[in-house]
């Protein structure tokens, strides 16, 4: 089944944007704190948006394979943009001078001062592994006429997420006057992706339920037959 999107009036979409958005503008100014874990043997080193960021990869999954690649190409862009007027906001903001008399003096400079260069990292690598991401999964789908949902959320999700990790760990942790050494560099690039791809595979069930219900609630069930996946453009018509 597949339907023109401008004659329809789609329940759901605008709710998703927004989740999608808030969820990647939180994952950034989560990052900008790097943490360890002590269980015994395994310590793994990670940064603080790891704990919310895979869902935005879960988000695109349901994208494309509900409303298809140009739809979810809409909302990459929308929350990039967010993600770079957060920045500009916290760049802005951390430009001004602190009064004296300011009880949180330094505290956002300690806090958010890092964020530009995590959002520059996230803005990057967010835009390579999710174009990949949805790309991959619209191929499949058509590949695979529609069946085996969980081979092409989990099949993208293995080459966008290592794109993703592997880009933004380098450039937020890997340059600057805070780089951290190669060899925590490396340990969270490992636990990060490893953690990224073992939540798609645990929540693959909810996204079973979660897809099945849009198809049915927005009569959509969109197949990328014939689509330019150009990552550049915001148009949606077929």
């Amino acid at each position: 089944m597949s339907r023109n999107f401008t004659s329809k009036n789609l329940q759901y979409f605008d709710f998703i944007m927004g989740a999608f958005a808030v969820t990647l503008v939180i994952s950034n100014v989560a990052s900008t704190k790097v943490a360890t874990l002590n269980l015994g043997a395994l310590k793994p080193v990670f940064d603080g948006g790891t704990f919310l960021f895979p869902l935005t990869y879960i988000f695109g999954d349901v994208l494309t394979e509900v409303y298809g690649f140009k739809r979810a190409r809409r909302v990459i862009w929308f929350g990039l943009a967010m993600n770079l007027l957060a920045s500009l906001t916290f760049a802005l903001v951390g430009w001004l001078p602190t009064d004296p008399s300011s009880p949180t003096k330094g505290a956002f400079e300690t806090v958010l001062g890092f964020v530009p260069q995590i959002v520059l990292a996230s803005t990057l690598a967010f835009f390579v592994g999710e174009f990949l991401n949805s790309t991959v999964l619209a191929k499949l789908k058509v590949a695979t006429n529609g069946k085996w949902l969980w081979t092409r959320t989990i099949g993208s999700t293995l080459i966008g997420q290592a794109a993703d990790t592997l880009t933004f760990t380098l450039i937020a942790f890997g340059i600057g006057a805070n780089a951290l050494p190669a060899s925590v560099l490396w340990s969270i690039i490992a636990f990060n992706y490893a953690y990224k791809v073992g939540l798609e595979i645990l929540l693959t069930p909810l996204t079973y339920l979660v897809v099945n219900f849009l198809k049915r609630a927005e009569q959509e069930d969109h197949f990328d037959r014939g689509t330019k996946f150009n990552p550049f453009g915001l148009s949606v018509e077929r």
